[in-house]
């Protein structure tokens, strides 16, 4: 019997170089085509919030089922400093090509432009906005000790103290300092804001009597609700939220225009291709719309949001026409 030969013939090893070429050829006009059909092509990395934030716990659940979905690995980086200015300048000089996304709020994409004289990104032009994915009702929350149980209470409260009233915020730029700038406005109330280094120490300010008040989340203070050491005075939505249905909204207290939310979307780099961030929406569509991801953010006190880029854009656009007045006529600055 003649032996194989040990070594490819050189026509042969020529043909099989070819065809490789040509389908290596094919496949990248088929990406440069259509960028989506192969995304994604290696571990996502998703930019979030400080860990057990409801950033970093909305992140982590929406990545897992995304790395269910699409095979692939979505990496959860936790970037806190700075008030998520760090992690929006990471993703907005990331490359655009849906490997880098983003999970954040107001902080970033309304407030740090306003409140910063100068900040490394665009909110509006640096970001593809993908979804919302959700949003959690704001709560005014005091200790129980202070002896009021409704907004027209409170109200009478923070006009007794002649030196105004202290409430915390989260730090400079979340929705809990701004929504307390938006009820002294509203109001005609005297705020003193005492920013902390997240919510944590809010919640523990607040306890311990440092401050007076806080304007937080139900995701954040749904724990302490429960065991007796907050009381809630008010919701600030529109109307009753799913994850705390007993209690009142102060519209239905007889206090309107102060509709305040917490709401986390995610983003993409700008100039990330169309079909991938809509390849990327449709998916985020399938997981929010699973009975288990709303009973899982419900236990957290959020709502799931899904929304269209287009409809997720207009929202933030509202979002900043809504804060720049609030902001401008607080005339704040971050220090």
């Amino acid at each position: 019997m003649t032996a194989l030969p040990r070594t490819t013939p050189p026509f042969v090893a020529a043909i099989i170089a070819a065809i490789a070429a040509a389908l290596l050829g094919a496949s990248t006009a088929l990406h440069a085509a259509n960028p989506a059909a192969s995304y994604p092509m290696r571990p996502v990395r998703v930019i979030s919030g400080s860990p057990g934030s409801t950033a970093d716990i909305t992140a982590r659940f929406i990545g897992q089922k995304l790395s269910e979905r699409f095979k692939q690995q979505f990496v959860i980086d936790n970037r806190a400093s700075g008030g998520g200015i760090v992690g929006a300048e990471i993703v907005a000089n990331a490359p655009p090509d849906g490997h880098t996304l983003y999970v954040t709020g107001v902080n970033t994409q309304v407030s740090a432009p306003l409140l910063f004289k100068k900040v490394p990104f665009d909110p509006l032009k640096d970001f593809a906005p993908i979804s919302l994915i959700t949003n959690s009702g704001l709560l005014v929350v005091v200790i129980p000790s202070l002896g009021v149980n409704n907004m027209k209470e409170f109200v009478a409260y923070a006009r007794s103290r002649p030196h105004g009233l202290y409430y915390a915020s989260a730090s400079a730029g979340t929705s809990s300092h701004l929504t307390g700038e938006l009820l002294a406005q509203m109001l005609g109330l005297t705020f003193i804001h005492v920013p902390y280094k997240g919510a944590g120490f809010t919640l523990t300010a607040l306890m311990t009597g440092e401050v007076q008040a806080a304007f937080l989340s139900t995701t954040t203070t749904s724990g302490q609700i429960r065991a007796g050491k907050l009381k809630a005075i008010a919701l600030l939505n529109d109307k009753r939220f799913p994850g705390a249905p007993d209690i009142q909204t102060a519209l239905e207290q007889g206090f309107k225009g102060l509709e305040s939310y917490v709401w986390f979307g995610l983003y993409a780099p700008g100039k990330t291709p169309r079909t991938i961030i809509e390849k990327v929406n449709r998916e985020v569509g399938s997981v929010l719309k699973l009975p288990e991801t709303r009973d899982a953010m419900l236990a957290q006190g959020a709502e799931v949001v899904y929304t269209t880029p287009e409809e997720f854009d207009r929202f933030q656009r509202a979002e900043i026409v809504k804060w720049s007045k609030v902001i401008r006529d607080a005339k704040l600055q971050a220090q």
